[in-house]
């Protein structure tokens, strides 16, 4: 879902490190202000946040916050960065004079670009000019360059061990890859288990979408998030990339809306996410798994249907909308 503006981890696994998080996302006209939601965050000891694009006025609140940062490239600007010197300006506009006081973890170009997309082309271009600017900047130890993408780039899911790109998303998706892995960046990849069980309700049933499947299916999975994540690892060893990490940047369900939407749903959904991300998958299951969830608030100005308008694990008073879920 391309028009998130933030998305925030606030998880501790046991060593310390945080692996789950909430989108923050910034369509609305009654959220909080930057500076409360920062404020927020904090109060919850949320220690990472994606921007999913450079706003000054969020990079001017985080000076010294010490909250990591994952700083988006909108797709409509994919095509200039194709040009060195325009990315090249675009790292010394938003990230080298930030730098010192903000702490930028990754810089994602690009969000859920599929090959038929005009941007297509522009995205491993951006990609390494970006990096190559990164690299003038000497923060490449620092910060690591990626793109984000989704499952509809896979041609088969399941079972997982079968999970393979699809012919058309191949010659798009492989150099993208090879970059990822030469560069010891991880792959980001927004995963929906809500989406996937709307389609396909006659094979999908509830309880293997909200974690609560207590018994493993034929293939030896009890949960549609494992069986989504493992089936992109799959395919990664497809085409020789099998130590590539996958950071899964986007993950939720609604309120309402729309089909298995509802408050109870959805708060189950989160809760159990939260605890199971603490873990790892039947492919890799040395864990955790950074993942983000899909998102803080409810954004009343979203476009699309209205299911993205209720995604919120707050409501804009900064309540919270589940109850008191453990963040910590």
């Amino acid at each position: 879902m391309y028009y998130i503006q933030f998305c925030t981890l606030i998880i501790y696994d046991a060593t310390g490190a945080q692996s789950v998080g909430v989108c923050y996302g910034g369509n609305g006209n009654n959220l909080p202000s930057k500076q409360d939601v920062i404020n927020l965050y904090k109060s919850n000891r949320i220690s990472k946040m994606r921007l999913y694009y450079p706003d000054e006025g969020a990079l001017q609140a985080l000076k010294g916050s010490n909250i990591e940062v994952i700083i988006g490239v909108p797709n409509d600007q994919l095509q200039s960065l194709t040009n060195a010197n325009a990315a090249n300006n675009w790292v010394n506009k938003y990230i080298k004079p930030y730098s010192s006081a903000v702490k930028f973890k990754y810089i994602a170009v690009g969000n859920e670009v599929h090959p038929g997309d005009g941007a297509a082309g522009s995205v491993l271009p951006a990609i390494q000019n970006i990096q190559r600017a990164i690299s003038s900047a000497k923060l490449q130890k620092q910060i690591k360059v990626s793109t984000a993408i989704d499952t509809t780039l896979l041609g088969n899911s399941y079972p997982p061990k079968d999970g393979v790109f699809s012919n058309n998303a191949l010659s798009y998706i492989r150099p993208i890859i090879n970059f990822l892995s030469s560069n010891g960046a991880p792959l980001l990849a927004n995963i929906y288990p809500y989406f996937a069980y709307v389609n396909n309700q006659q094979s999908i049933g509830l309880d293997y979408a909200l974690f609560t499947k207590q018994s493993p299916n034929e293939v030896g999975y009890k949960s549609l998030f494992d069986a989504l994540l493992d089936s992109l690892y799959a395919a990664l060893e497809k085409v020789n990339a099998p130590n590539l990490k996958i950071v899964v940047s986007e993950s939720g369900w609604p309120s309402q809306g729309g089909v298995g939407a509802s408050d109870q749903n959805a708060g189950t959904y989160y809760k159990n996410l939260i605890n199971h991300a603490k873990g790892g998958t039947p492919k890799r299951p040395n864990g955790p798994i950074e993942t983000y969830l899909f998102a803080m608030f409810d954004e009343n100005q979203k476009q699309g249907a209205e299911i993205e308008r209720h995604f919120g694990l707050f409501r804009p008073d900064k309540s919270p909308k589940y109850g008191q879920l453990n963040f910590t």
